[in-house]
């Protein structure tokens, strides 16, 4: 059973930061990519960050510079590092997790969510 968790979120004021986590688990005979996602209210959800199959790192540029998504010493694991966060990030954050094998895509798990509200 594959499952992908992420922790993390909370309050935060205008200009702080935090940073999320994800972990999946059950998943050892697949290739999988890893990416973060975000849903405000009224809106539809949107990539964030991910990892990309060439092995680089890819942001939406509303992000860009800064957020910073890494991978985590153990397999299967990422980060979002957040900086300088303004109201308009605050959302659901969500990880999403891609599987494969042989180059074939198997399909993909989302997490459940973790709130991320950024407010003075």
């Amino acid at each position: 059973q594959v499952q992908v968790v992420e922790s993390g979120g909370g309050l935060v004021q205008p200009g702080g930061s935090l940073r999320l986590s994800c972990a999946v688990s059950g998943a050892s005979s697949s290739t999988v990519v890893m990416s973060w996602h975000r849903q405000a209210p009224g809106k539809e959800r949107e990539l964030v960050a991910t990892f990309t199959s060439g092995g680089g790192i890819k942001y939406a540029d509303s992000v860009k510079g800064r957020f910073t998504m890494s991978r985590g010493d153990v397999k299967n694991t990422a980060y979002l590092q957040m900086t300088s966060l303004k109201p308009e990030d605050t959302a659901v954050y969500y990880c999403n997790a891609e599987f494969s094998r042989i180059g074939v895509r198997i399909g993909d798990v989302w997490g459940q969510g973790t709130q991320v509200t950024v407010s003075s």
